[in-house]
């Protein structure tokens, strides 16, 4: 039964309990290499901080969220991006009973695969690759985690817990129906080789859902960048407060700001509103998911997975105001004319990255180039795009200027 806080239970708000659906590290299915068991961590709380510790982690503060992340010091990057994440997790975790750190090292993680220059990176290196294999940034982070970083003596990887693998690969729902087929996602692409590699090695049941503690991580990061679009988007003027009242959600909460805080000032307004977006998010998420685990009645976190539906969700109001938030976004800041030759030239960039050392590997660093003139054509491509896909923005950009006479600004 989820938890209430309530005077008869004696539990005030924040109070961590753990209920029988949560992932516990004493059932783990372990790891892929057996470690010896450390003194002073849980293994999830070992996960997390193999992750924050690690380069890729690292590389996150010069990765672009939606801005570049030089255009300006406020605007989020992916790192930010990735705490605020966390800390919402964290938050659900902690008021549906599950394994907080579970949660937290998930969400620190979810983002380890993504390209320099956000979504535009991602789309011009999945066009570099077609034919080849494809990229995809949730397989990207399977591949870091359990291939890429090289950080210790024993093993390539982190050597995560299967809970925090699973939990990665699994960051949009099931990859395969029961039937073994791909879902929507990619039933035309195929499921990713990086994942079809791994589950040679370690079976992460691609056909069900994920654990509580991921699919709370999953909506952490709906409802971050949902929040933080909004404020970015806000501060680098693309729109107006008084042109989100076209979406009903949002109306209504400007609507109490005004009533509460009459003549506000804009600033504080634009607090007050991200504030309240979290709030309302991250109560429906824990009423409705309350709900569903009341119906449920999982005794334990293979329940979650075998669900026929996810239980850590947003209630049908909350879905539509993340659907039309999402809606106004898409072409006020995603695709805003301001926006639209910064993506443009970003994706130049990758492009002719790629290309430049598809013709000479030797250009990369040494760790990355020798040997690929042996490699067949798609693992020589994968090669390259592993390179790329781990820059952070400056370093990109540092070196196309090196390989070519003009780069672009991308302001």
């Amino acid at each position: 039964m989820p938890h209430r806080h309530d005077a008869e239970g004696g539990r005030e708000p924040g109070d961590r309990w753990r209920a029988p659906y949560a992932c516990r590290t004493a059932t783990s299915r372990g790891r892929l290499v057996v470690e010896p068991a450390s003194p002073t961590r849980n293994p999830f709380q070992r996960d997390r901080d193999r992750i924050i510790h690690s380069t890729a982690f690292r590389r996150l503060k010069h990765k672009t969220q939606v801005f570049v992340s030089h255009e300006g010091d406020h605007f989020r990057t992916r790192l930010t991006h990735t705490i605020e994440v966390a800390q919402i997790a964290r938050a659900l975790a902690r008021a549906l009973g599950l394994d907080e750190d579970l949660a937290e090292a998930l969400a620190l993680a979810h983002d380890l695969g993504h390209t320099p220059f956000g979504h535009t990176g991602e789309d011009a290196l999945d066009a570099c690759m077609a034919g080849l294999g494809g990229f995809d940034h949730n397989a990207q982070t399977l591949r870091i985690v359990t291939r890429l970083e090289r950080r210790y003596a024993g093993f390539d990887g982190l050597n995560l817990t299967w809970e925090t693998l699973e939990g990665l690969v699994k960051h949009n729902g099931p990859l395969l129906f029961p039937d073994g087929t791909p879902t929507e996602r990619y039933a035309t692409s195929g499921i990713p080789a990086a994942i079809v590699e791994y589950q040679a090695k370690q079976d992460l049941w691609l056909d069900s859902y994920a654990s509580a503690e991921a699919q709370a991580a999953a909506l952490a990061d709906d409802i971050a960048y949902n929040a933080h679009d909004i404020d970015d988007g806000l501060r680098a003027g693309l729109f107006g407060l008084s042109d989100l009242r076209a979406v009903p959600f949002l109306a209504e909460l400007l609507d109490e700001i005004d009533r509460l805080h009459p003549g506000l000032e804009t600033t504080r307004a634009t607090n007050e509103l991200v504030r309240r977006v979290i709030t309302r998010f991250v109560e429906g998420v824990i009423a409705e998911s309350q709900r569903r685990l009341e119906a449920l009645a999982p005794t334990d976190a293979d329940a979650i997975r075998r669900a026929s539906e996810p239980v850590i969700a947003f209630p049908a109001s909350t879905e539509t105001a993340d659907r039309e938030i999402k809606a106004f976004l898409y072409p006020n800041m995603y695709r805003h004319a301001r926006i639209a030759p910064i993506r443009r030239d970003a994706a130049q960039v990758v492009k002719d990255l790629f290309e430049r050392f598809s013709a000479d590997p030797a250009l990369m660093p040494a760790e990355w180039g020798e040997g690929c003139d042996g490699l067949d054509r798609p693992r020589k491509a994968r090669r390259i795009a592993d390179y790329i896909a781990g820059m952070t923005d400056w370093y990109a950009l540092d070196e196309h200027r090196r390989l070519f006479d003009a780069t672009p600004t991308l302001r």
